[in-house]
């Protein structure tokens, strides 16, 4: 019998509803059954000694390639042979913290998402379900746009302007394996010619580009922070929209008409890091995170994506992790996060990054709930999220990992290895790349 039981767990099952102890019961790639479970013959019995189950996490701006990034340079010096094993080394890192699924952003080149992928696919690397991103795609001085007139230098960025130079590049993402179309449609801070609430990417430009994705039946994203850049994202039909710190009440509308079917992942994370003073040892304090205007940007951040909250707009976490202050696995932080500054419970906050996800990875509700007929994703946590949703903010409480039936990761204790006397447990080196 290939069948798996998890016994005496407290079982959130990511609908939102409050954790009941039981079982989970596995067979192949599929949850069978729930609740409490008779033992059945020749069932290989995982023993949850009352640790909290809940579905593996959903990363839902992934860029599994930025490690430790504090510069552009970060992202366009290093060679392609030396960032697919930085974007393996991302993939590990979310499969330990318990993210069992990673919905691409972008990369810092075209194919290291696509590359890591279909290795983890193959089972030659540890790693998450991966909707792969590429490049981003801007427009001539916008963000991405490196270049200058005596210094023509490619940026992390693939640059078009007009909606036949879009439509061919999304058609290159797209032969290339690309999943996930990342566009940046509003300005950033972090360039202070195009600041947040700018909009360079024409409408046009947009509709083109989802026009063309779609027909390839792939996802579009977009960066946009400002009013307008949403807007054109919500007329065109763009599938998730990353950051939207400003908003009207006409967008507020829009955002609700169309909540079926896009997500938002906000960026309350890298707000938080920079301004707490956790950004400063790599030169971006608090003051400079000032003349960048982030204070403002939380402050809408915080107003949007409370009322989006209201209206039942579908949050996911996990924005803008991999810089040298944010790394890899840590993404979970959003939880608590969106707790405090979007007045989530913590139950609505585990559903953002459990169900939602899913269905933003998956889009038919097999993935993200714990429930018979389910894609078997699914963690066991050291500690209560629901009392303390910091026990998720790392690898170090995540005690098993399972993805796709299948057991990714197990830090549980064993009789051979636990310490006589101390119920301390040795727990597994993880395995290497």
């Amino acid at each position: 019998m290939n069948r798996t039981r998890i016994a005496n767990a407290l079982v959130f099952d990511g609908t939102g509803s409050a954790p009941r102890p039981g079982d989970i019961a596995i067979e192949g790639n599929r949850i069978v059954a729930t609740g409490a479970l008779e033992p059945q013959a020749g069932e290989h019995v995982i023993d949850a000694a009352g640790r909290f189950a809940m579905p593996g996490m959903v990363e839902g701006h992934a860029h599994l390639s930025f490690e430790n990034v504090t510069a552009t340079e970060d992202l366009i010096k290093p060679s392609p042979e030396a960032q697919v094993f930085t974007a393996a080394r991302g993939a590990k890192a979310l499969i330990e913290a318990g993210f069992t699924s990673a919905y691409g952003a972008s990369e810092a080149k075209l194919r290291l998402a696509v590359a890591v992928r279909d290795e983890v696919n193959a089972g030659r690397l540890p790693g998450p379900r991966i909707r792969a991103g590429g490049l981003e795609i801007s427009v001539t001085g916008s963000i991405g746009d490196e270049a200058r007139e005596h210094d023509p230098r490619i940026g992390p960025s693939s640059i078009v302007d007009g909606a036949e130079a879009m439509r061919r590049m999304v058609r290159l993402h797209c032969r290339e394996g690309v999943d996930n179309i990342k566009l940046d449609v509003s300005g950033d801070p972090f360039y202070p010619g195009t600041p947040g609430h700018t909009t360079p990417m024409t409408f046009e430009e947009v509709r083109v580009a989802v026009e063309t994705a779609h027909a390839y039946g792939r996802r579009i994203n977009a960066h946009t922070r400002s009013i307008e850049g949403s807007k054109h994202c919500l007329r065109a039909g763009v599938d998730a929209l990353f950051h939207c710190e400003y908003a009207d009440e006409e967008l507020f509308d829009m955002m609700e008409e169309a909540k079926d079917r896009m997500f938002i992942v906000p960026t309350v994370g890298l707000f938080h890091q920079i301004m707490a003073g956790e950004a400063a040892a790599h030169g971006l304090s608090a003051e400079v995170g000032g003349y960048m205007n982030i204070p403002e940007l939380l402050e809408n951040s915080c107003r949007t994506h409370t009322e989006l909250r209201k209206r039942g707009i579908r949050h996911l976490i996990g924005g803008d992790y991999g810089f040298g202050w944010s790394p890899q696995g840590t993404q979970a932080r959003d939880i608590e996060f969106f707790i405090d500054y979007y007045g989530y419970s913590p139950e609505e906050a585990l559903v953002c990054a459990t169900a939602n996800g899913g269905l933003a990875m998956m889009g038919d509700g097999s993935l993200g709930t714990l429930a018979p007929g389910k894609l078997a994703d699914l963690i066991l946590v050291d500690g209560n999220p629901l009392e303390d949703p910091r026990v998720l903010a790392g690898p170090a409480n995540i005690a098993l990992v399972i993805k796709d039936g299948a057991v990714c990761k197990d830090a549980l204790p064993s009789a051979d290895d636990t310490l006589a006397g101390t119920g301390a447990a040795r727990k597994p080196a993880p395995a290497g790349i």
